[in-house]
């Protein structure tokens, strides 16, 4: 069993974060995408600093090492990072009648399979939970569709392209009930 600690990120782990979000999107998208697909999906995807300031975006750390991070929002923007050709819409939703989104989950490659994606997933649902949240929805990657399966959330709509320019780059609207 891995020894992980988690907290909520902070300004000063930009950098970090930011380089495990480069080595996770190389090296884990890959078996999926073809490598003009994996160059336009950073188009749509990196670290949106408002769930930093927002306090919704957590690290998980193994003796001092980043492992991997991702949060939730309680604003309409489903994904799309700080530099991502993305639309951003940054209103807030309304716990009693939309879905908070998960966002911006990312595992180091040394760490995937160790229980990384489904400490953050429970980490997201219990504060979207605990903020009145009943629903969540997240844009998936193809590499991430199986563990948010195996997790409980459901498939919405495949989505041919995700970023707005370059090869089409697909994904995957997933949804899950909180009970």
């Amino acid at each position: 069993m891995r020894d992980f600690s988690h907290r909520v990120a902070t300004e000063a782990d930009i950098p970090a974060i930011s380089a495990l979000m480069e080595d996770a999107i190389t090296a884990l998208q890959s078996a999926f995408l073809s490598d003009a697909e994996v160059a336009a999906s950073r188009l749509s995807m990196g670290l949106d600093t408002q769930l930093i300031a927002d306090r919704t975006y957590f690290v998980v750390e193994e003796a001092g090492a980043l492992a991997g991070c991702g949060g939730w929002s309680y604003r309409a923007t489903l994904f799309g990072g700080d530099a991502s050709a993305v639309a951003r819409d940054a209103r807030t939703l309304d716990p009693a009648t939309d879905a908070a989104r998960i966002r911006a989950m990312y595992t180091h490659p040394d760490y995937i399979r160790s229980g990384v994606g489904r400490l953050v997933l429970a980490l997201c649902e219990d504060a979207a939970r605990a903020a009145g949240f009943t629903q969540l929805e997240m844009m998936a990657t193809l590499a991430g569709e199986p563990l948010y399966r195996a997790c409980g959330y459901v498939e919405i709509e495949r989505v041919a392209r995700m970023a707005p320019a370059g090869p089409p780059v697909p994904g995957v609207r997933m949804g899950k009930t909180l009970v």
